[in-house]
């Protein structure tokens, strides 16, 4: 049979043996006294699972007479978890004599009898029930033939031989396969796995299991936390708390720092040396027999985002690793934990259900109960929570798009609480008070009460609550780590990054978060409050232009001090300020209700209301008259909102406020449309100038959201400061797709392979890429130092900004909390091109520091 023993020189690799064999043998590395292993490959494992007979002998022989074996897995990536390790392979009855010597005769029978029943429950997949604690060997040993009809094995080499394959097939099952599909890995993710040594933590000197860690899994802190279970084996002092001492000296009582206080320091030394030459925090699976220290396992501490962000940062300023190397032990999705607001814990609330708190943050939004409707709401913009008896794999697209997860049954570990803490969004699981009925799409309370589709639900991740209605939330908590962790993200990225915003709210985010700047300021949006939705409702109903120029006198002022506390926010970086794009219709009612509301409102007839709104009424209004259409044929919106930024400039400079305005032309196919709206901006820039006799300057470009526009991106560009593709309105003209309809069939096609991503989600690089790689050949042939960029969704997703970056665009706008995660991605980009800096250290001054930081 395929197999490597362990050691210093073998060659052994995580993508052939595993994370966990690779891990061992760096623990040999360094000394460490690790119990003798052998690694299965990939290959071998692949083999077991299929049926592949192999002679065992050879490697049994590694272990010496009456061989005593443990079998953990190992895959590629530790994160991806594996079947479960089994102990004490090889006893029967004469090794329980041999061990009786050296535990006792109880302790060995004990041992026994925990093997009988993990082999019958684990490998010969028998009912749990027959196997019960109280069992006696007999008990066992009959219970066994009866279910398998045939006697227990006593051959080590049989006992192995189906250990090793139980194991192996149970990484091929379905169920394994999603879960760990569902954690990143590839659906033909391999498994090595480990024989090795027992070391029993069972002797008539100090003995027994333990394991240790140096930090704390929830904050990262410096923490020594960990339990010692005497005379025990495995990770029972783990699973039997109550009998389990801590293993410092606090007020709990007995700790192993008291009872063997040499151990205690030879577990922080090799903590130490752990941190060191694995350049982690590892959490260490020991025994100890006879006061004998063995490590048997190391294994990365199991840590939140918060954690893993401090975790990272303090192992740079130790010089454990370099900073460049600190970037990338942190996902740019993760960062999305650290900036998720939380329920005021001072706010009124009412508790629907109760669950288990599955993954952290908080989150509002309307009840639905399927992946299509939860991708149907983000598409028309409206906040949902996904509600579900427990989900599966066909539930990942709507939670991917759902802002929480409520599910009815599940665990921690279940497939909605892995997925929701890999996307960071709000999951409560097991809130079993509720009673969850798809066919009636309706969730039954324990009161009785009925909540259906639409209802309005806030999540507390934390609490592992579901709230009633809308509660309110606090911001994120971000400190001094994550501060220093994005400016070491900052210097490293070569690509920019500004975020999208509509409010000075918005860009305050923004800017808190880093944001270079404002790369899209969507100004429809500022008109629907409702004090400004009646007065652009009377433009809309002006017959004549000097009425609508009076109606858009009275907008002046407010879109004037929108401009100027986006100026004043952000203060010396760019604002690029769209201007404006939808068709007037979407600010007219379409109910009759509203119909009636606006004519009172007006004092205008019903009907005369119900005629305008007919009038522009469109067939197709998101290829109809807006963005720079309604530019030039109503001209008099865009040189309102053109004078509003002009003189919102003047002020800013009035009052010592650094305004860097960017004006774009949203919608654009043909050069031509740029000239007009280019001649009328600079006459109302040069008007603007007279008036106040102050020099300012400005920029003016482009939103490229045509296919024809990326195709003459190179006439555009001689009119144009800047290009700013707009992915969301490119990709739907590309595809011919809705992004509001697009919900109810995405999940199919990309199931089938249709499409292999939501081209909505992940940018399509061969069909809407190419427009970009186009677009900015060709904007670059007509004019070298054009600013070049994205401002679509796509802007927040890691693929799409390498994709940008190749292109060699000066920078991404994403929704302000995706600016980080943004930035995130992009330094990680930098970093990999150039490689890991290999930084010059002292191993002794390094270790010796290490040593003292656990001891404090």
């Amino acid at each position: 049979m395929i197999f490597e023993p362990i050691s210093q020189t073998a060659p052994i690799h995580a993508d052939e043996h595993g994370a966990r064999a690779k891990c061992l043998q760096r623990l040999i590395r360094l000394d460490m006294p690790v119990p003798d292993t052998v690694a299965l490959p990939f290959e071998a494992v692949r083999k077991l699972a299929s049926g592949a007979e192999f002679d065992l002998n050879e490697m049994l022989d590694h272990f010496g007479e009456l061989p005593l074996v443990s079998v953990r897995p190992s895959a590629q990536t530790s994160d991806w978890g594996g079947p479960g390790t089994v102990l004490n392979i090889g006893m029967n009855p004469q090794s329980v004599e041999k061990l009786a010597k050296k535990t006792g005769k109880a302790a060995a029978e004990a041992l026994y009898l925990r093997f009988i029943q993990s082999y019958a429950i684990d490998v010969a997949r028998l009912d749990a029930e027959e196997f019960p604690p109280s069992q006696t060997i007999k008990e066992a040993l009959a219970a066994y033939e009866i279910e398998v009809e045939e006697p227990f094995p006593t051959d080590v080499s049989v006992q192995l031989s189906e250990v090793l394959r139980s194991m192996a097939r149970a990484w091929e099952g379905t169920s394994a396969r999603l879960l760990r599909q569902a954690k990143g890995a590839p659906a033909d993710a391999g498994l090595g796995l480990l024989v090795q040594r027992m070391a029993f933590g069972l002797g008539q000197g100090e003995s027994g299991s333990g394991v240790i860690q140096f930090v704390n899994a929830e904050t990262g802190e410096p923490q020594i936390t960990g339990r010692y279970l005497s005379q025990s084996q495995g990770r029972e002092a783990l699973a039997e708390a109550d009998r389990a001492i801590y293993l410092t000296k606090d007020e709990r009582g007995s700790s192993l720092e008291e009872r063997e206080p040499e151990t205690f320091a030879a577990l922080i030394e090799q903590g130490a040396r752990c941190r060191f030459g694995l350049r982690e925090e590892m959490q260490i699976e020991f025994t100890l027999e006879d006061g004998e220290l063995s490590m048997i396992d190391a294994l990365r501490v199991p840590r939140g985002a918060f954690a893993n962000l401090r975790i990272a940062v303090d192992l740079a300023n130790d010089d454990v690793i370099p900073t460049d190397h600190a970037l990338l032990r942190v996902e740019p999705q993760a960062l999305t934990e650290l900036l998720h607001p939380r329920v005021d814990p001072d706010a009124p609330r009412e508790i629907l259900a109760t669950g288990i708190a599955a993954s952290p943050g908080a989150a509002t939004g309307k009840i639905v109960f399927s992946a299509t409707a939860a991708q149907t709401a983000a598409a028309q913009g409206e906040a949902c929570i996904l509600v579900r008896a427990e989900t599966s794999t066909e539930d990942i697209r709507g939670m991917h798009e759902a802002l929480g997860v409520l599910t009815e049954r599940g665990g921690i570990t279940s497939h909605a609480a892995v997925i929701a803490r890999g996307l960071g969004v709000p999951c409560v699981v097991g809130a079993s008070s509720i009673n969850v009925s798809m066919k009636d799409k309706t969730v039954e309370l324990e009161t009785g009460e009925i909540l259906g589709a639409g209802d309005v639900i806030t999540l507390d991740g934390a609490a592992g609550q579901a709230l009633r209605g809308a509660v309110a939330t606090l911001p994120a908590a971000l400190n001094d780590y994550f501060t220093t962790f994005m400016g070491w993200a900052e210097t490293a990225a070569d690509i920019g990054v500004r975020a999208n915003v509509d409010s000075e709210g918005e860009a305050e985010v923004a800017r808190r978060f880093g944001a270079d700047g404002i790369g899209l300021c969507r100004t429809e949006h500022m008109f629907f409050e409702d004090d400004r939705l009646t007065v652009m409702r009377e433009m809309i109903f002006a017959d004549e232009t000097s009425d609508r120029t009076q109606a858009l006198a009275r907008l002046l002022p407010m879109q004037r001090n929108d401009f100027k506390e986006l100026f004043r926010v952000m203060d010396g970086k760019p604002v690029c300020i769209r201007l404006f794009d939808p068709p007037l219709h979407e600010f007219l009612p379409s109910s009759k209700n509203g119909v009636r509301k606006l004519a009172e409102a007006m004092d205008l007839p019903v009907s005369k209301v119900n005629a305008r709104v007919e009038s522009l009424t469109e067939f197709n209004p998101m290829l109809g008259l807006r963005g720079v259409r309604l530019g030039v044929t109503v001209p008099e919106i865009y040189e309102m909102q053109a004078r509003a930024i002009f003189e919102a400039t003047v002020e800013c400079k009035a009052e010592g406020i650094h305004a860097a305005p960017e004006i774009m032309i949203p919608l654009v196919s043909v050069m031509r449309e740029v000239e007009v709206i280019q001649a009328r901006i600079e006459a109302m820039a040069a008007a603007v100038h007279v008036e106040s006799g102050v020099e300012f300057d400005y920029k003016l470009g482009v939103m490229v959201e045509t296919p024809r526009a990326a195709l003459r991106s190179g006439d555009i560009a001689k009119h144009a400061g800047f290009i700013s593709f707009g992915t969301n309105d490119l990709t739907q003209m590309t595809y011919g797709l809705s992004r509001d309809d697009a919900g109810r069939f995405m999940g199919a096609y990309v199931a089938q392979n249709v499409y292999p991503e939501d081209p909505f989600h992940t940018l399509d690089v061969e069909g809407v890429g190419e427009l970009l790689s186009l677009g900015c050949e060709r904007a670059r042939s007509e004019s070298e130092g054009i600013t070049l960029s994205i401002c679509g969704e796509h802007a927040g997703n890691p693929d799409s900004i390498a994709y940008c970056r190749s292109l060699g665009m000066n920078y991404v706008s994403c929704s302000p909390y995706r600016v980080p995660g943004s930035r995130l991605a992009a330094a990680q980009l930098a970093v990999r091109d150039k490689g890991i800096r290999k930084e010059k250290r002292s191993i002794s001054n390094s270790f010796r520091k290490a040593v003292e930081l656990i001891k404090r």
